[in-house]
């Protein structure tokens, strides 16, 4: 499902809650499936913020998270509240349309990353349809979109995700695992998802500066990942001494309160940033 951030007075803005629609959820008996997926016209009101993913070593902006919001900028759970099992795969096209639509608008020429459940996703290569009319429409390069992985307690099938994740590198498309390795997230997805980008959670990361285990643990993941080329961006950094003890066993990519807050319905450029000075 897309984009699914926790509440704007949260500090954990894109992490936390989760979402809680069925999700095991099938297509409506009623009417086709692309009819369900493409149906609409009768979605509550919703729109986008958008949270910055920095390269600290270039000192850019590479790329920006997708995070519902309410028509007036109202938090993820007052939108996620009206998601219902008969309206869940048209929520999630939505969020993946109006996503890259705004960001198009926007003028946003990085990477732009899109949550979406995949037990939303009953056929890959159909789901995919709307994503990539969207694209098309609005002139955003597919090798520009990645698609990050949200699970919850329900554990998707490993075979449903390798299948959508292959349609959607056949399409170019990045795809990424969330919550990294808290959750549903841990090295045996790593193993079978082969995915080419890791987020590691904020639960892990929060007074990192402080604990050298938790340090050691990220530094061996930021090691493992680099020797199976994949990238790492480390969410919810929030103060200068975890970025800097972050930086110093290898961190890279960040995305967090001490970059830059979600804008709604607009995006952060490089200048925005207040960059950091390395120790």
């Amino acid at each position: 499902m897309g984009c699914f951030p926790g509440p704007t007075c949260d500090s954990h803005e894109f992490e936390y809650p989760r979402p809680e629609p069925p999700m095991t959820a099938s297509p409506p008996s009623s009417r086709a499936p692309c009819q369900a997926c493409h149906d609409h016209q009768d979605l509550f009101p919703f729109t986008m913020a958008f949270q910055p993913v920095v390269d600290l070593v270039n000192r850019r902006i590479d790329g920006y998270e997708a995070l519902v919001r309410g028509p007036g900028g109202e938090g993820a759970p007052s939108v996620l509240a009206q998601v219902t099992e008969e309206n869940l795969y048209a929520f999630d096209q939505a969020c993946r349309t109006r996503a890259i639509r705004l960001a198009s608008r926007l003028g946003l020429d990085r990477r732009l990353s899109i949550n979406f459940l995949p037990n939303a996703v009953y056929n890959p290569r159909a789901c995919i349809q709307a994503t990539l009319q969207a694209a098309r429409e609005s002139d955003f390069p597919l090798e520009n979109l990645t698609f990050e992985i949200l699970e919850t307690e329900h554990l998707t099938e490993t075979k449903h995700l390798q299948d959508i994740i292959g349609e959607y590198h056949h399409h170019g498309f990045k795809v990424a695992l969330d919550d990294f390795p808290t959750g549903q997230s841990g090295l045996m997805r790593l193993a079978d998802l082969k995915p080419d980008i890791i987020k590691i959670d904020r639960a892990l990361v929060q007074d990192c500066d402080r604990d050298q285990v938790r340090r050691t643990i990220i530094a061996g993941i930021i090691r493992i990942a680099t020797d199976l080329g994949v990238k790492v961006v480390i969410e919810g950094v929030e103060r200068l001494e975890e970025v800097r003890a972050l930086h110093a066993v290898g961190g890279r990519f960040f995305q967090g309160f001490f970059f830059a807050r979600p804008l709604f319905e607009q995006i952060a450029r490089d200048g925005d940033i207040d960059w950091p000075v390395m120790a």
